[in-house]
């Protein structure tokens, strides 16, 4: 369970008892993702009756800020503000490591905030708590396979703390387990979210490693943020759709 709590204590601010072997909260992700995912879906089912579903996914989206520390929103501004710029590569750095966010990471910001809470809204309590978890487990399987699949542009920061020493097999139990999760809870959908989670997390390691020759932390956020998003689309639209099947629906 050790490394469940190196994932916790590297996604939250949950106190917990990570140790120095930060390596080893690779497989967790995805663990440590439905966990989170599950206490927003939960809050978003408490509170639906209550507030009606756009309150509730507000508030829902919101307090999964809080849990994470806007840890992933922060690393999406910094990137769209970094390749938004159209810079070359030491001016790039050199905006992702700002901690101000400029015109893309603000439009960046209130794009992911709103979608989230608008693709939320459109789906039932049972629907958040299967598709909320699921989102969450790939969203950060997804970046465990991105820590292995590319190098870290700089000898230090987080990216370079976790993909040196990620290794194939932890990466690829981090892969299995969010596929399973989003099998499991999103049946047939589940491939989808699969295919949504991959394709923004290629996608984006392709652009950094064009750009800045590798991945950062603030990359791992964005793709985070990208796949998530993907999935929760994913789920809205399942949830309207003329035969679509699934407990989660609701």
């Amino acid at each position: 369970m050790s490394g469940f709590f190196e994932a916790m204590a590297l996604l939250t601010r949950v106190p917990t008892r990570g140790g120095a072997h930060t390596e080893r909260a690779v497989p967790w992700l995805p663990v440590a993702g439905a966990f989170i995912g599950a206490i927003v879906a939960g809050i978003y089912a408490a509170t639906r009756g209550v507030v009606g579903p756009a309150a509730a996914a507000a508030l829902a989206v919101g307090a999964g800020i809080l849990i994470t520390g806007a840890l992933h929103e922060d690393g999406l501004a910094d990137t769209a503000d970094a390749f938004g710029a159209g810079v070359n590569r030491e001016r790039t750095l050199e905006i992702l490591k700002d901690p101000r966010h400029g015109t893309y990471g603000t439009l960046a910001l209130v794009l992911s905030v709103v979608v989230r809470v608008a693709a939320l809204s459109g789906l039932t309590g049972g629907g958040a708590l299967a598709a909320l978890p699921a989102a969450h487990a790939v969203s950060r399987a997804a970046a465990g396979w991105m820590l292995r699949r590319w190098p870290a542009a700089t000898p230090d920061g987080l990216g370079a703390t976790y993909a040196a020493p990620v290794t194939s097999s932890q990466a690829g139990v981090a892969v299995a387990i969010g596929a399973v999760a989003a099998v499991g809870l999103l049946g047939p959908w589940g491939l989808g979210a699969i295919a949504l989670a991959a394709l923004p997390a290629w996608g984006l390691g392709r652009l950094a490693a064009s750009k800045i020759g590798g991945i950062t932390g603030d990359v791992l956020g964005a793709a985070q943020q990208l796949c998530e998003i993907g999935v929760l689309l994913l789920a809205a639209a399942a949830a309207h759709a003329s035969g679509a099947v699934g407990w989660w629906r609701g």
